[in-house]
């Protein structure tokens, strides 16, 4: 039997306010509460992941750069970018850390095969990458065995940024995107492929939901 999952589709966001919305709905969340998927744009931003090292930030320039808390070392959001933040109960899904990560990268291998784009993982790299250059990276953050944070899938975007700092922590990493691959340049074609891709991984039925973020009560002290 599948599982309820809400799909918001958020359109372009500030990060920190996004950032905000996901960690509190996080916190604030209980047995019950339904499974969502964000889907949105980001204004331009790096962000640094916990472990995050200085020397990764090359040359910023006029783009912030937020010190946050999921894994992960430096990536870069922007408009033409899907970035996509799973809010999943693990436990009641029946996935592994391990696992989600797994078909997170799975979900967007098979979304790229919709325009027969050949991609794969790279051993030791978390992400998904096409002729070694990657075109979706992960950075996720589990707390009270529940996900958020997630993924950037590069789409139809200005890539120039990602030579301002070493993405995710690599030297001279080659960067692509979905349009130089062939494939379309309107995020939304890309997303509703993601979403059915998605949803085959983890056993979800997707039901849209209002195009806002969510707020849910504040759960008692205990």
């Amino acid at each position: 039997m599948s599982l309820p999952l809400k799909v918001r589709r958020l359109g372009r966001q500030p990060y920190a306010a996004t950032w905000e919305a996901m960690s509190d709905f996080t916190n604030n969340r209980g047995p019950d509460t339904p499974d969502e998927l964000w889907l949105l744009e980001h204004d331009p931003v790096f962000t640094q992941g916990q472990a995050g090292k200085a020397e990764h930030v090359l040359a910023p320039g006029n783009i912030p750069v937020v010190q946050v808390d999921r894994g992960g070392q430096v990536t870069y959001h922007g408009p033409g970018q899907i970035v996509g933040y799973p809010l999943i109960d693990l436990r009641r899904a029946g996935v592994s850390v391990r696992e989600l990560v797994n078909k997170l990268e799975q979900s967007i291998i098979d979304t790229l095969a919709h325009w027969n784009i050949g991609a794969e993982r790279m051993d030791g790299a978390p992400g998904v990458y096409v002729a070694g250059a990657k075109v979706a990276a992960l950075g996720l953050r589990v707390r009270r065995g529940c996900s958020f944070h997630g993924l950037a899938f590069n789409v139809s975007m200005d890539l120039e940024p990602y030579h301002r700092i070493n993405p995710c922590g690599y030297k001279g990493l080659a960067v692509t995107q979905v349009l130089d691959l062939g494939g379309p340049s309107r995020l939304s074609d890309v997303e509703d492929a993601l979403v059915e891709e998605f949803c085959r991984q983890f056993g979800f039925d997707a039901e849209q939901a209002a195009p806002i973020l969510p707020e849910l009560p504040a759960r008692a002290a205990v």
